[in-house]
């Protein structure tokens, strides 16, 4: 077998992270038997390259954006655009709402896959078109997916110029502030934004979860909020999409054990 001690020592300190989470130097050393020489060495190229974080008040060292983008990445080479779009077509109809696919890409969520209900003709374009980016923090498509996330993960993903660009004076702005809304969110079960993307409209959503607990993409439905009902509806959208979530989560699952 060929043996690349760079590169090997490279993926052990990967592995560490990802197994025991944000960690010190002197930690990873040990956990790798690697010098802290070199430990120090590696750090610093994966640093420079996204794939870990230096928590410098902590003293420690996290997975960063890219890393967990790869992570992402595999969960969804099964055919997960195929599988969602019956679930996310039966969401629009039944809310009579656009729905939305979306998966993290560093701090951003990034759209797959837009449905709109049957019968219905769009009088309006909405921004959360497919192959647009939006800050995952201020969006209830980014922040389902956060919410599923641990703090490191979290921290390590907004450690970003621009983690919290906001584009209608809404929203969170700091990293803090994110932490009082997931941690709200998580305990409800969904996300909601109301007009921290585009002014006038809102977005409830969640997160479909693989097998080993970690989100793989996000459901949503956006709709005019300056409806006089949608506080009355949100909790009737909130169930739509908490189910479509499920199915999709379940298809996605279903899929990989048949491979």
């Amino acid at each position: 077998m060929t043996s690349v001690p760079a590169a090997e020592n490279t993926l052990a300190i990967l592995r560490a992270l990802a197994g025991r989470g944000a960690s010190s130097a002197t930690t990873l050393a040990a956990d790798t038997r690697l010098p802290r020489s070199t430990v120090y060495h590696l750090l610093a190229v994966l640093r420079d390259t996204g794939f870990v974080v230096h928590l410098v008040q902590d003293r420690r060292w996290a997975l960063g954006p890219s890393a967990i983008e790869i992570g992402m990445a595999a969960l969804r080479h099964d055919p997960r655009e195929a599988l969602a779009r019956p679930h996310l077509a039966a969401l629009a109809d039944a809310t009579r709402e656009t729905a939305h696919l979306g998966v993290l890409q560093g701090a951003e969520v990034l759209y797959l896959l837009k449905e709109s209900p049957r019968g219905i003709r769009e009088t309006h374009a909405l921004i959360t078109a497919v192959g647009v980016r939006l800050p995952a923090a201020t969006t209830a498509s980014g922040r389902a997916l956060l919410a599923a996330l641990s703090a490191d993960q979290v921290r390590a993903l907004t450690a970003t110029p621009t983690a919290f660009v906001s584009r209608t004076d809404r929203g969170p702005r700091t990293l803090s502030a994110l932490r009082t809304i997931l941690n709200r969110e998580r305990r409800q079960g969904y996300s909601v934004e109301v007009g921290e993307v585009v002014s006038g409209y809102a977005s409830v959503a969640a997160a479909a979860i693989s097998d080993d607990g970690q989100p793989i993409a996000s459901v949503s439905v956006t709709v005019r909020s300056d409806d006089a009902d949608f506080a009355t509806r949100c909790p009737e959208l909130a169930a739509a999409v908490l189910v479509a979530a499920q199915r999709i989560g379940r298809a996605g699952r279903t899929s990989a054990a048949l491979r």
